[in-house]
Parts: structure tokens; C-alpha cells; sequence
């Protein structure tokens, strides 16, 4: 219990994902076939369906998002301040204990490697940049094999990778989901400033005003 206590946030935004990816799969899948019908074409498994490249556009597609998201928030924080919210470092506050102005504490295996020091120092965003880049490249190719199987079933001629990228289609895929993502998080940050949640280090605590910065 004190696992399950210690790692509740975890195990529970992964149970979430996990529920959401079982109903993304069925109800994708059962769109999928009623798509399929409707052109006169043969039902897919779900096996099928889930190597299937519209359900990996779609998959990639908003995975990649949010890691622009979070990858974006992490280096911002870094450097950009916004007074009053639960979300920024007060812009006129010393630097907190571990900060470059202070003595980082790496590794034992790294203090004398300066590359992995400074690895070390941005890995959190560096991996979500990483992550980034992975998912837009799945998003990438899945929805141009989407895009050339759609227009195989419609008589259209197919398109190169080059010629798909310089489109319409995939840039609004990609950006109807960033516009998102970034309207939230700076409604999170402006949000934080003037109301609160009891007891989520997300919010400034209840006797705080709209004036002091961060949690």
C-alpha cells in the first residue's frame, strides 16, 4: 500500500491513459470498418487495425502535441516568468539552492565528464524534445501512407513524402492540436494566479494573494 501511496499520481494518470487507449482503439476500429463499408471495401481485424495508418496518424498526432507542449513548458519556465502565477518562479526571488548560481549536485559518474554534466543539467527537456521529434516523425509518415491509401480508394493519384509535407493537409493535422495545447497551458499559468485547488502543489496556497509567484 505504501507503493501504491507513494506512486498514486502515476498509477493513475497511467490507468487513465490505458482506458483511453482501449476506447480510442474500439471505437477507432469500429469507425474504421464502418469507413471501409461505405466504399465497399473488406472489414479490417483489429489486429490490422491497429497497424493500420490512419489509427497511427491519429495516435502520433495528438502523442505529438504533447510533448511540444511539455517540452516547450519545461524550457520556458526556464527563462520566462509570469508574476502572480502558481506555474512561474518569482522573477524577484534569489536563485533557488541548485541553481547554476549555486553547486549543482550531479552524479558521482558524471562530475567529470563535462558533456554529461551538461546532458545531465537539460535532460528533462532534451527528452521531451526527443520524444517531440519521434512522434512528429510517426505522425509525419503515418498520415502521408493515410493519405495515399485515401486517395488510391478514391481514384486520386498518390503523393511523395516531399510533396505530401509541402501540403495543407498535414500542417492543419499538426497545428490544430499545437493551437491547443499552447491556448491551455497559458490559460493554466493565467489561471493559477487568481484561483486555487486545496492542496495541489499546482496552486498557490489558499492564503497566498494574486500577487506572489509560484507554488
Amino acid at each position: 500500500m505504501r507503493t501504491l501511496r507513494n506512486n498514486g499520481l502515476t498509477v493513475a494518470l497511467l490507468t487513465a491513459f490505458l482506458i483511453s487507449m482501449i476506447g480510442m482503439t474500439v471505437a477507432g476500429h469500429y469507425h474504421e470498418n464502418e469507413r471501409l463499408t461505405q466504399h465497399g471495401l473488406p472489414a479490417v481485424s483489429l489486429a490490422q487495425y491497429l497497424t493500420n495508418a490512419n489509427f497511427l496518424s491519429a495516435l502520433f498526432e495528438n502523442w505529438e502535441s504533447e510533448w511540444l507542449q511539455m517540452a516547450t513548458y519545461v524550457v520556458l519556465t526556464a527563462y520566462l516568468f509570469q508574476k502572480g502565477s502558481a506555474e512561474s518562479r518569482d522573477p524577484e526571488a534569489p536563485p533557488e539552492e541548485g541553481d547554476e548560481n549555486d553547486k549543482p549536485r550531479y552524479p558521482a559518474k558524471l562530475r567529470n565528464v563535462p558533456l554529461l554534466r551538461w546532458l545531465y543539467r537539460y535532460s528533462l527537456g532534451l527528452a521531451l524534445v526527443f520524444l517531440f521529434i519521434l512522434s512528429f516523425l510517426g505522425h509525419m509518415l503515418a498520415s502521408h501512407v493515410s493519405s495515399n491509401a485515401e486517395a488510391v480508394t478514391h481514384g486520386n493519384s498518390t503523393q511523395s513524402l516531399l510533396a505530401y509535407i509541402g501540403g495543407a493537409r498535414f500542417w492543419f493535422e499538426s497545428f490544430q492540436n499545437w493551437q491547443s495545447e499552447f491556448f491551455s497551458t497559458a490559460m493554466l499559468v493565467v489561471l493559477s494566479i487568481f484561483l486555487r485547488y486545496k492542496g495541489s502543489p499546482e496552486s498557490k496556497p489558499l492564503s497566498a494573494s494574486h500577487d506572489d509567484t509560484g507554488a
